[in-house]
């Protein structure tokens, strides 16, 4: 069972809810039967987190709730936590009914929302656990940033997976996060061809509509930070041999693989872990995770 918290106000599409709610998943793998998307009491919440090191992982733009659940507790398998420590998935409405991928430039908004949501629901829920840490994957790094930039909470890991945001955020939209986290980790991709084409694009286009997007950037996710604050733990680049793509860090396909057991680190060269074989890289990227959230 996955435990959850719930920013949206639908299963696909919609804004984010007024409030997070606390949810668990206890359908096994039957993501279609929603009924097994169940409330989870604000006591169970709290005795789940009660002197636990919490983090919390969240998925990027895209992704519908019944998806983000599949991702989430998937990934979480593959997640070797040490004893005393939870896993928390968050989910966000990053995604459009109708036009999916192509709702990119409108989506910032909502991550930003979710980001002020998750944050007041941390500083009022979260502050009996021992610690509480971050992990997300593509445009969920907007929301993870947004979170930590509104809380009164320290953050001890944040840990950006292909982040869809630009490559000085860390230095310019969000300089004061750093200072608030004991310590920053990213992965990032040279093969990540959303990162490539799409996101200078989305943000082109994000600027026209919103007024808040710097014009053609790089992205985080694909060429890591332009400029390193003191607390960034590095390397991130992911080798290009690897092929690495946008859709590997949380995929789902099947068949699972084994998880690769910590500690985990960026190498400068070499053939990928587990010979290759299918859903190795979701493997790899949750022992990275795993490995600097320690």
């Amino acid at each position: 069972m996955t435990n959850f918290l719930d920013a949206r106000a639908l299963w696909g599409s919609g804004h984010v809810a007024n409030a997070v709610q606390p949810k668990a998943w206890t359908g096994g793998n039957n993501y279609a039967d929603h009924s097994q998307y169940i409330d989870l009491a604000p006591a169970d919440l709290q005795s789940f987190i009660h002197g636990q090191n919490v983090l919390i992982g969240t998925h990027g733009f895209n992704v519908n709730r019944q998806d983000g659940i599949e991702t989430m507790q998937y990934w979480e398998t593959l997640l070797g936590l040490p004893v005393g420590a939870v896993f928390l998935g968050f989910l966000w409405p990053g995604d459009s009914e109708f036009f999916h991928a192509l709702s990119y430039p409108v989506e910032p908004k909502h991550a930003t929302a979710a980001g002020n949501l998750l944050a007041k629901f941390a500083d009022d829920s979260l502050a009996d656990a021992a610690s509480v840490s971050f992990v997300s994957h593509s445009l969920g790094a907007r929301v993870v940033l947004q979170a930590i930039s509104q809380m009164k909470l320290p953050v001890r890991r944040l840990i950006l997976m292909a982040g869809a945001i630009n490559d000085d955020c860390l230095t310019a939209e969000f300089a004061a996060v750093p200072a608030k986290v004991g310590t920053i980790s990213l992965l990032a991709s040279a093969e990540d061809e959303v990162l490539r084409w799409a996101f200078p694009l989305g943000d082109f286009v994000a600027e026209i509509i919103g007024r808040d997007h710097p014009w053609w950037e790089s992205a985080l996710g694909r060429s890591g930070p332009r400029s390193r604050p003191a607390n960034y733990r590095s390397p991130c680049q992911i080798p290009k041999g690897w092929n690495f793509g946008h859709g590997n860090y949380l995929q789902t396909d099947p068949p699972a693989p084994a998880p690769i057991p910590p500690p985990t680190d960026v190498p400068e060269d070499g053939p990928p872990p587990l010979g290759g074989v299918p859903g190795w890289q979701e493997a790899w990227s949750a022992a990275f995770a795993s490995t600097r959230f320690q």
